[in-house]
């Protein structure tokens, strides 16, 4: 199998790995456990670039096709990816300042915008796995 073919299949395993990271981190803030969350947060801003730089690599390399069908899965399947394509807009800008917030130790600031970033990248990363499980294993091209 070339490289290409794998692409689709890495960035899903990242986005699996990026909604691990988020509720483990959620998890470790909850639980008073602040350094393990920032490591863990680390990791999901690593990963997420990781998958951003693969997916721009997918875009190039592997060809598009249009989803199969003109029944309810299509339809959902295009609903889901409007939506996912609209947060994507907003959650880069906002993952951006939220780790800069924390960064600087503004951690009042930080807390209020994370209650967008955070269901935003958490949204991003499920639809992303919902787009590739429909788009590479129940409707392949």
């Amino acid at each position: 199998m070339d490289f290409s073919r794998l692409l689709p299949h890495a960035s899903g395993v990242l986005n699996v790995l990026v909604v691990a990271l988020l509720l483990a981190a959620l998890v470790a803030i909850r639980t008073g456990r602040k350094t393990a969350h920032g490591r863990l947060m680390v990791s999901a801003v690593i990963v997420g670039l990781a998958f951003l730089v693969l997916y721009a690599l997918q875009w190039v390399l592997v060809p598009h096709h249009r989803f199969p069908g003109h029944d309810w899965m299509r339809i959902f399947f295009v609903a889901v990816l409007a939506t996912h394509e609209m947060m994507a807009l907003i959650a880069a800008p906002l993952i951006w300042r939220t780790v800069a917030l924390a960064r600087s130790g503004r951690f009042v600031e930080h807390r209020r915008i994370v209650r967008f970033t955070y269901p935003v990248w958490m949204y991003l990363a499920v639809t992303g796995i919902v787009i590739y499980v429909l788009r590479n294993h129940v409707r392949p091209g």
